[in-house]
């Protein structure tokens, strides 16, 4: 249960806003410029992670908000939405949302075993619940072989080229985080 009364730190809003704009500038300059083979490499899952793991569940989940939102506003999206407007909102506003705040549960509760294992849970688990997600969505609203077929290819080199990124990188910007806030 949720306390209504308990007040949000100036560290965690800081924190919040810093990486909201870190989610928007990695979707919007990620899809054009970052591409490896035809495919569009996402950063945008480690400000999530980071968020997750820093201020918790509810914190990724509204940046996996704000991530589905620009996502929305996105070519992709209009494409998707030729086929059906409420299954691209569902599929991207559910993949989104669920990708952080269920990153930020993964951390919370691995933490009491291993802060480093958490870290390395919540960096696997949130590019799996995107991309399961989307899949998901995909195979329920746009039930077109071909699209299917296709999306299935693209998803799973795309999952793990995101998969390895977020590995490796949301480890260590999680580590260098900690350190400078030690320091602090």
């Amino acid at each position: 249960m949720v306390n209504t009364n308990q007040k949000i730190s100036t560290k965690t809003l800081t924190t919040g806003a810093i990486l909201t704009a870190l989610v928007i500038v990695l979707q919007w300059i990620g899809s054009s410029f970052l591409t490896f083979g035809g495919l569009a490499i996402s950063l945008v899952l480690l400000p999530i992670v980071l968020g997750a793991a820093l201020c918790g569940p509810f914190m990724g989940l509204w940046l996996g908000l704000v991530f589905s939102i620009i996502v929305l506003s996105g070519p992709d999206a209009a494409w998707f939405m030729g086929f059906s407007i409420a299954g691209t909102f569902i599929t991207v506003l559910a993949k989104g949302i669920l990708c952080g705040f269920i990153a930020g549960l993964v951390y919370r509760y691995a933490k009491k075993i291993n802060q480093n294992l958490a870290v390395v849970l919540a960096a696997v688990i949130c590019p799996v619940v995107n991309t399961g997600v989307f899949v998901l969505g995909c195979y329920v609203f746009f039930q077109g072989e071909v699209l299917q077929t296709v999306m299935t290819v693209y998803l799973l080199i795309n999952f793990v080229i995101e998969l390895c990124v977020n590995l490796v990188l949301s480890p260590l910007l999680f580590r260098l985080l900690s350190y400078k806030k030690k320091q602090a």
